[in-house]
């Protein structure tokens, strides 16, 4: 998806009492959304931590994965860890994008409740192609985006509800990546701004 950038964000993170917290990164994030944003054409994927020992763990597992052995072991996962970069902060993946693209990126954030107005997956590819920018989609881990994140974003994008009836959505971020990003792709094929 040209202009799409994906990241996971680790800090600043709220825990369930609402307070400022980093989460710490699992291995199947890294593993499994880089297949999904490997599956729909995301350029790349970032993960988004500040802590020291965790960025060694993400670079330990993508020094794994970019060995000759390795590529030859499981080459579609050799292929899908090759568009993850690894920052620390969201600042840094968003002056990244500038700096690829020559253009400010928009930030889009996702989030399992919110309040106020809120962007369709399915209209990013058009206001990429209409505004001529990039976009970072932003997902968050532990429980959610700090509001300091919401705060500086430049949309919100509508929930994922799914059809408990007692309301429960919990969903997985490895599973919100997924649905979001089929949802992208199936609006993009419809669109002319491919």
């Amino acid at each position: 998806m040209k202009g799409l950038y994906l990241g996971l964000a680790h800090y600043p993170m709220k825990n369930k009492a609402g307070e400022k917290v980093c989460t710490s990164v699992t291995n199947l994030d890294i593993h499994d959304i880089a297949r999904s944003c490997r599956t729909f054409g995301i350029k790349k994927y970032f993960i988004i931590t500040p802590l020291v020992p965790q960025q060694q763990l993400v670079s330990r597992i993508l020094e794994h994965w970019q060995k000759e052995k390795s590529s030859i072991y499981n080459p579609d996962r050799f292929d899908a860890l090759s568009s993850v970069e690894l920052r620390g902060s969201i600042d840094d993946a968003l002056v990244a994008i500038e700096q690829e693209c020559s253009s400010k990126p928009f930030l889009a954030i996702t989030g399992a409740k919110w309040n106020g107005p809120t962007l369709a997956i399915e209209d990013i590819p058009l206001k990429i192609h209409v505004d001529n920018r990039p976009c970072l989609l932003l997902f968050g881990t532990g429980s959610g985006l700090h509001p300091e994140v919401h705060e500086r974003a430049d949309f919100k994008l509508a929930s994922i509800h799914g059809a408990a009836e007692d309301g429960y959505n919990h969903l997985s971020v490895r599973s919100a990546v997924a649905i979001y990003l089929d949802r992208l792709s199936k609006n993009q094929e419809r669109c002319q701004c491919k």
